[in-house]
């Protein structure tokens, strides 16, 4: 069933816009009052919208609380690791992380770019479409992005370390959250650690943060004004607790909902939690999607984001490339937001059900299906990375990272590579061995 929709509001505001200019530009008198009059219908028809009762067997279906969220699960595996084989383990976490900082680097300057856009772009410029290495070039690129990486950093011949990205930077602050706070971290300890680390947000990240700097608790700091609750700001946060917790997708779950508790609910902590688990349980498969299929036992089984992943599973036979991707997501979820959590978990799926163990396949079709395509491909490639290990990744996507990841993290501009391997094996271990 498409959304709700006003297709002609954004023109007809824009001409409000205009001819109230126009016509003061002209001496007309009495604007203010009809612009002042559309105010405030537009805030009473805001009002109203959130004032409406939501549905009770929905939200039966859809919790947000861990307990409940538990008990709406359906049966599955909650621990697959009982001892910790750390060169097993290291191999796959360095190609979990080369994947995700892979995939992330591919997208990030495409984000959002219409797939005909990057396909004329890709022709001009006589790269492959799908890509099977960075970009050669990319528009403006002396412009930065996060106000850190230049746009030319993304391409293949002017990478120095791994550019800045907010997929990324989250990867660092989820060690952060785990070093300062241990394993077993709340919502409260995540909101401080926001606030000591993060020195701006986007969309659901931008409004927690900034209800926590107003003083408001943890608990209630994503609720508050935010509309992007379901939107994937927490899905990109989800690698760092299946990373820390290999062959344990409860705990990674577990941490994955005290992290997105801050800033999402409902499917917003449902693709945290889902994401996390399928990360957790690559590090014992020895395919993405049996991953994929596990997973799912760690979210409630009623779900959107349940019934959405187990419909892209099961018509993904039939999803061979990134035009039917793209074009599938836009019929069956019409007007959902580009940047919700669902659709975009989906094309994260058939990246991995087209690409399986072949990482520059995974990662160049699911950017070139668009969308929020440097999160997607990153989830991507990560969990690829973590069940083919870094051996098994081209060396050309690795090539110019020189043990360097690039964040706007406070007081941690860059951090190598080959560090944070360390800190995760340090704290995974912990993890497998405490849940013994």
């Amino acid at each position: 069933m498409p959304y709700p929709a006003m297709p002609n509001a954004p023109r007809l505001l824009e001409q409000l816009h205009l001819y109230s200019q126009l016509k003061h530009e002209y001496g007309a008198a009495g604007i203010a009052p009809i612009l002042a009059h559309v105010e405030e219908m537009l805030t009473q028809a805001l009002a109203s919208i959130q004032a409406l009762p939501e549905s009770v067997q929905v939200a039966m279906q859809e919790p947000n609380e861990l307990p409940t969220i538990q008990q709406c699960r359906p049966a599955g595996m909650r621990r697959l690791w009982t001892t910790f084989d750390e060169p097993a383990y290291r191999r796959r976490l360095e190609g979990a992380l080369v994947g995700r900082f892979a995939g992330c680097t591919l997208g990030a300057p495409v984000e959002f770019w219409p797939v005909a856009r990057m396909e004329s772009w890709a022709r001009e410029i006589g790269d492959a479409f799908p890509p099977v290495d960075y970009w050669s070039s990319i528009p403006e690129p002396q412009n930065l992005r996060y106000g850190v990486s230049r746009c030319d950093a993304y391409t293949r011949g002017k990478m120095h370390g791994v550019p800045v990205d907010d997929d990324i930077t989250y990867t660092v602050l989820g060690l952060l959250i785990a070093e300062d706070y241990g394993l077993n971290f709340t919502v409260r300890e995540v909101g401080e650690a926001w606030v000591k680390y993060l020195p701006y947000a986007c969309t659901a990240e931008d409004i927690a943060l900034k209800n926590l700097q107003k003083g408001i608790p943890a608990e209630q700091a994503g609720v508050m004004d935010n509309p992007f609750c379901e939107w994937i700001g927490a899905d990109i946060r989800a690698d760092a607790w299946g990373l820390l917790a290999p062959g344990l997708p409860q705990k990674a779950a577990e941490m994955a909902y005290q992290d997105a508790y801050i800033s999402h609910r409902r499917n917003g902590i449902y693709g945290e939690m889902y994401f996390a688990a399928a990360i957790a349980t690559a590090f014992t498969v020895d395919h993405p999607v049996d991953a994929l299929r596990l997973a799912l036992a760690e979210i409630p089984a009623e779900c959107a984001m349940a019934n959405a992943v187990r419909w892209a599973l099961d018509v993904a036979p039939s999803i061979t490339d990134y035009r039917e991707a793209r074009a599938a997501i836009e019929e069956h979820f019409e007007g959902m937001h580009r940047v919700h959590t669902i659709n975009n978990a989906c094309l994260t799926i058939w990246g991995l059900t087209i690409g399986g163990t072949d990482m520059t396949r995974v990662i160049g079709e699911t950017v070139a299906m668009g969308m929020d395509n440097d999160c997607t491909a990153a989830t991507a490639g990560c969990i690829c990375g973590a069940v083919i290990g870094q051996p098994n990744i081209p060396a050309h996507w690795s090539a110019h990272f020189e043990n360097t990841v690039h964040t706007y993290i406070n007081g941690h501009p860059h951090e190598s590579l080959s560090d944070l391997v360390s800190r995760f094996s340090t704290l995974a271990e912990r993890a497998v061995c405490s849940e013994q």
